[in-house]
């Protein structure tokens, strides 16, 4: 079994901002598992909020023993998890690059889509919304009409003004909207926000509080919001589903805080039997990263996975999503791939951890 991690700097359409940082270039690792002449591969990007980069992702991978890697060959992911979580010292990021590659592997040596290896239905499956970066009122509308025609839309929010944004973005289309406060509101602000944006035609309001916000304002939210409340930075871990029932009315899971496909299909699958609903996020990343998110679909009610669409280039290849529609790739396994004749043109840094 081989272990080969690729640094890839992927350029943006636009600038992305949030209400914590702007980006151009989202820089991103491919960890590549192969295995008698097949290839699994698995995505996580690099973070400076949360301190994760190319080399402490690196010095995680690297502290894998040859001899866990080797079961990943007769042995389940889901199985294995636990252990290389150990392997790895916890690095949920570099966790989450090498869980999705062993998925993708064992898929693609069955033969079979990964999501039919869980034992999922391809039916029901949700949209993906379009995010809509903060930026100038007018650069916020204008990357709508660029994006026309999708069903939902993802507003990020954190302004001073939030309202003003929605509501002139909605002189613009009918299209369902969902915003991401991204832990910028205080209680009060949430309650007296979500009253006008229901009458704005949003959805849902996903991490409105910080995550440090006393339970006690929390449930407040809970109960005096006039729109759904999800969870995102507050909800990463497995743990965390139990904690968010009664506080949250969703969840949104990202396969790169909790450490990959394994611990995500746990976490819907436990959210969903506690009533919550679900969602699963993306990052700026890849088609590698959206294929293998996209595998878990069929446990969704919510879907954000426009994360490849927002570049202006890519070497990878996989599932696409087109004005929301996902279409799954043609692959077996997560259904990912690279243009290897384009590589070059992407590469930063590559090395080989296990050979």
């Amino acid at each position: 079994m081989k272990l080969t991690v690729t640094r890839i700097d992927l350029p943006l359409k636009h600038p992305f901002t949030i209400a914590r940082e702007t980006t151009t270039m989202q820089a991103s690792l491919i960890v590549e598992l192969q295995h008698d002449g097949v290839c699994g591969y698995g995505e996580v990007t690099e973070n400076a909020f949360y301190g994760h980069t190319y080399e402490s992702i690196m010095g995680s991978l690297q502290r894998i023993r040859p001899a866990s890697l080797q079961r990943y060959v007769d042995e389940k992911p889901l199985d294995l998890w636990a252990e290389m979580r150990d392997d790895l010292a916890g690095d949920m990021f570099a966790l989450s690059a090498l869980d999705m590659a062993a998925h993708d592997l064992r898929g693609k040596r069955l033969g079979i889509p990964t999501w039919q290896d869980w034992g999922l239905q391809w039916s029901g499956i949700p949209d993906s919304s379009f995010t809509i970066g903060i930026d100038s009122i007018d650069r916020m509308v204008e990357k709508l009409q660029e994006e026309a025609g999708w069903s939902t839309y993802k507003i990020k929010l954190g302004t001073p003004q939030d309202i003003e944004i929605v509501a002139e973005l909605r002189r613009h289309t009918e299209a369902a909207f969902r915003v991401d406060a991204n832990c910028a509101w205080t209680a009060d602000e949430t309650i007296a926000n979500s009253l006008q944006l229901a009458e704005l035609g949003v959805e849902y309001i996903e991490q409105p509080l910080p995550v440090e916000s006393s339970t006690a304002d929390k449930i407040r939210v809970f109960r005096e919001s006039s729109l759904p409340i999800f969870a995102d930075e507050d909800c990463q871990v497995t743990s965390d589903i139990d904690r968010c029932s009664g506080i949250y009315h969703g969840v949104n899971v990202k396969i790169c805080k909790c450490g990959g496909l394994s611990p995500a299909l746990q976490m819907l699958t436990h959210a969903r039997d506690l009533g919550l609903k679900t969602m699963v996020g993306c990052m700026v990343e890849s088609s590698i990263g959206i294929s293998g998110a996209a595998q878990l679909l069929p446990l969704l009610d919510y879907a954000d996975l426009d994360g490849a669409v927002l570049l202006a280039d890519e070497p990878c290849r996989g599932v696409t999503v087109t004005k929301g529609k996902v279409a799954l790739s043609q692959l077996s396994g997560c259904g990912g791939d690279w243009d290897r004749d384009r590589l070059s043109e992407f590469v930063s840094a590559s090395q080989k951890v296990v050979q």
